[in-house]
């Protein structure tokens, strides 16, 4: 990808904090919406409850899909909606686990009005380990990152938002 194209997605995925979440139910893709944080190296952190289907899908099988659509111009057509798609594997990420501190430090930052949700015992953070990034800027502006091209990008932009 082009380094336009690169600034254009770490961007958009720094300013949206919602995401469309496709998993698989029963065989069939199954499609919700989760807010998401990003951890410093790019992996998408999701507060998920038990009582979501999303949720136990994920458990069921790890193998998750993200896109985040960014705002459409009033004059563009469509397609030419900027938007990322984000190939991963969730994992529940346990109390006990290593980097759970930061993955709902990175929630909260996002998020401080789901404090509450954490003293929920349905509530569980799952982290989004991403293997492949496809990332559409406008019409005819696609590219692809591969999972170090895209770690390597998210780190390099600071502190997350």
């Amino acid at each position: 990808m082009e380094p336009a194209q690169t600034q254009a997605l770490r961007h958009l995925l720094l300013q949206q904090d919602v995401a469309a979440l496709g998993t698989l139910h029963g065989g069939e893709p199954f499609v919700s919406m989760v807010p998401y944080a990003l951890l410093p190296d790019g992996r998408c952190v999701v507060h998920v409850s038990r009582l979501a289907t999303h949720t136990r899908d994920m458990e069921q099988h790890p193998g998750v899909s993200l896109m985040v659509l960014g705002a459409r111009a009033p004059d563009a057509p469509a397609q030419a909606q900027p938007r990322a798609t984000l190939q991963g594997e969730a994992r529940p990420c346990a109390p006990e686990a290593p980097d759970h501190a930061a993955a709902r430090a990175a929630y909260l930052a996002r998020f401080p009005e789901s404090e509450m949700m954490f003293g929920f015992s349905d509530f569980s953070l799952f982290v989004i380990a991403v293997r492949s990034v496809r990332f559409v800027a406008g019409f005819a502006q696609a590219g692809s990152l591969t999972a170090d091209a895209y770690a390597s990008l998210m780190a390099s932009a600071g502190p997350q938002a």
